[in-house]
């Protein structure tokens, strides 16, 4: 019986080998001539996993801002990687485009041996591995040297195409069950205001109290993660905006990662300090570490219900707080004094107790987990496909 499982040819290949690599750069707001040109321009924001069009563009630049700036056209079907802010994100281009500095392109790919989508999923793979390596002091990334000594498998072009068809069909399987999930999570926001009112103008009166009073913004590192090997690691691009839900993580043996992470319970919840993530609020119902873009967050009991405390940082009510203060240029994070000062009602604990009752109603009926099963086959049929580069 033939093997389900691509025949490896017991190669691997880095990036580096499969072309070359292009910066980006970002012109000028100082030179209004620059933009409302027709040149489509991304950032890492905009990278999806997979094909970006002109109506993905963040901007649209003129031919003198390529002349004039550090930003380059990136040729079309090319593909496109994040070293900054999103390490690891990635897209191919359907169009020529130019690209930030927080990005790296791999142009002129030998399209006879390699199918660039499967050079993009084993990317996606390899994420946390380079969102591991990022260092520096404001803005963590990585160089264009680490991207490009990242192996992949060598497979032949007939064999990438059935990975890259079978990971596709999964990935739309998921994506059908999150459509359906999007009426349940319609139905929680809905129940929210219905109990609570809006929280801008505190229709119901509740006392305003001071974040530090009802939560603990617990920022104890580990520098030290040996007792946390087996547990998951968990990244900002592991939390799904809007819904909290968390996919896409390993553990932290399999990132690699030694040092420098914060540890959470499945009493916390995470929340992501970093533009343009400000409303991810994630609440794990497990022990691990998170990187150090998110904080650890534990609501005090009898103060404050974790569940009621997330969906009000998802809130626009709490993104028109915190986005002033995290928009400096050489830091785009929320500090832990910033987040401190934040303010909003807090109903009685009871109220809030029984809308977390109504949310773990709703979440029994999320397909009785048939999101987090498709998730978890997903990554299985990653790791079988991919993982052979990091084992050989």
């Amino acid at each position: 019986m033939k093997s389900s499982k691509p025949q490896f040819v017991g190669k691997k290949v880095t990036i580096g080998e499969l072309g070359k690599t292009q910066s980006g750069g970002t012109p000028s707001s100082k030179h209004p001539e620059f933009f409302n040109g027709s040149i489509p321009w991304i950032g890492t924001t905009a990278l999806n996993g997979k094909f970006l069009g002109k109506n993905d563009a963040v901007k649209l630049i003129t031919e003198e801002a390529v002349a004039k700036s550090a930003t380059k056209i990136v040729p079309e079907k090319s593909i496109m990687v994040g070293i900054r802010v999103g390490v690891g994100k990635v897209a191919i281009n359907a169009v020529p485009m130019c690209t930030s500095q927080d990005i790296v392109s791999i142009v002129g790919i030998d399209e006879a041996s390699w199918n660039k989508e499967y050079i993009s999923l084993a990317l996606q793979y390899k994420a946390p591995l380079l969102a591991a390596q990022a260092q520096g002091a404001t803005i963590a990334g990585i160089t264009s040297k680490t991207l490009k000594a990242i192996e992949i498998p060598a497979i032949p072009i007939n064999e990438q195409n059935r990975v890259v068809d079978i990971l596709r069909k999964l990935e739309n399987q998921v994506g059908f069950v999150r459509k359906q999930l999007c009426g349940l999570d319609a139905l929680v926001k809905s129940r929210f205001v219905e109990m609570f009112g809006d929280l801008k103008s505190d229709t119901n009166g509740w006392p305003i109290k001071p974040f530090e009073t009802f939560a603990i913004i617990d920022t104890h590192m580990a520098n030290d993660l040996t007792p946390y090997l087996d547990m998951p690691h968990i990244g900002i691009d592991s939390i799904e905006s809007g819904t909290g839900r968390l996919s896409g993580y390993r553990t932290v043996a399999e990132d690699g990662i030694i040092s420098g992470k914060y540890p959470f319970t499945p009493e916390h919840l995470i929340y992501s300090k970093i533009r343009p993530s400000l409303n991810k609020v994630a609440l794990p119902d497990f022990s691990g570490v998170c990187s150090s873009d998110a904080y650890p967050i534990l609501p005090i009991a009898g103060e404050c219900n974790r569940v009621y405390l997330a969906e009000v940082m998802r809130s626009a009510y709490f993104l028109e707080y915190i986005l002033p203060l995290s928009g400096r240029a050489q830091m785009p994070k929320v500090n832990k004094k910033a987040l401190s000062g934040f303010s909003m009602p807090l109903p009685p604990i009871e109220l809030q107790q029984q809308f977390a009752a109504f949310v773990a109603q709703v979440d029994k009926s999320r397909f009785g987990g048939m999101l987090h099963l498709l998730n978890s086959l997903s990554g299985i049929m990653h790791a079988s496909f991919f993982s052979v580069a990091d084992t050989d």
